[in-house]
């Protein structure tokens, strides 16, 4: 368990490094200057102003310059400052961090607390109706983009209860009910199409365990078939289930950018769009590693839940 420990975060450090690399030079390519964003078409402007905003911001060096001062800075805990409103950029992602990142687990809860007992009952009920009903309402789920969902979510709430408090956001610390009544659509448009792919995991990996040699022996010892399903069957197929979690994870932080523009939610993937279109390079470097590296963590630890999970795999 350590040394996988000690391997995911050694994985998790040069990975973060190649991130902040390529995020650096694609924010680089952007079309646009920032630094005539951040003047506007202000015809006062001086020539000498223009540089001395650059060199400011330190647009006026040579490009692997600019990353080695961003990283040293970056290494102290200093991301930089936003080029609009002049707080340091941790400072405009913390605040919205909470919301995307709530969003995410609930999803993922959701998502995996219902996948698993579908994709168990897919693969003890092959070839009958419950089956064929379930496959066939995954492969609807996985189809739906979560954007589309969230707006039929939306008409539907509004047509049936147009009371109801479904957009915008409060912190669960000031109203816990009205912050999981405006978080109940979007985290559900967000967990269907995950709960479709990975209930369809769970069902392929628990029929092919369903076929080893020591399930049959469990049920020649006469074991219950509840036991041979949750205790024997269902610890050898949580592998690939765990690998589509993690993917999941990532999968979520991208539909979450759509989701809160539909349901107005004041998230980091709204931030970062607001940051792109005004070439904000600070925050938008900022906003990207950090939701990489939270990415990548998560892949670390599931790394880690392998050993946990497959003794085999401590012994490797």
């Amino acid at each position: 368990m350590l040394a996988a420990a000690l391997r995911s975060a050694a994985e998790l450090v040069v990975t973060a490094l190649g991130v902040s690399v390529l995020t650096f030079l694609m924010i680089r390519l952007i079309p646009g200057d920032a630094v005539q964003v951040v003047l506007g078409a202000n015809a006062e402007v001086t020539p000498a102003q223009i540089a001395a905003l650059r060199a400011q911001l330190g647009l006026d060096q040579s490009v692997p310059a600019q990353y080695l001062a961003w990283l040293g800075r970056a290494l102290h805990g200093d991301l930089g400052i936003s080029l609009w409103t002049g707080r340091p950029v941790l400072e405009e992602i913390l605040p919205r961090v909470g919301v995307t990142a709530e969003l995410t687990v609930l999803a993922l809860l959701l998502a995996a607390v219902l996948a698993i007992p579908l994709g168990c009952l897919m693969a003890t009920a092959r070839r009958r109706w419950a089956d064929y009903a379930i496959r066939i309402l995954s492969i609807a789920g996985i189809t739906m983009p979560s954007f589309w969902l969230g707006t039929l979510l939306l008409y539907g709430v509004a047509a049936l209860a147009p009371d109801a408090q479904v957009l915008g956001w409060v912190p669960f610390a000031e109203d816990p009910w009205g912050n999981l009544q405006r978080a109940a659509l979007p985290v559900t448009a967000l967990a269907l199409p995950v709960l479709a792919s990975l209930a369809r995991v769970v069902r392929a990996s628990m029929a092919e365990a369903m076929r080893q040699d020591y399930i049959r022996t469990a049920r020649a010892k006469g074991l219950p078939q509840r036991t041979v399903v949750l205790v024997h069957a269902l610890r050898n197929a949580l592998l690939p289930f765990l690998t589509s979690f993690g993917i999941m994870a990532g999968y979520l932080f991208g539909g979450s950018v759509v989701i809160e523009q539909v349901f107005a939610l004041p998230g980091l993937g709204r931030l970062m769009v607001g940051a792109i279109a005004e070439r904000n390079y600070p925050l938008v470097q900022a906003g990207i590693l950090l939701a990489t590296l939270t990415f990548v963590a998560v892949n670390a630890a599931i790394d880690v839940l392998y050993a946990a999970v497959d003794p085999r795999i401590r012994r490797a």
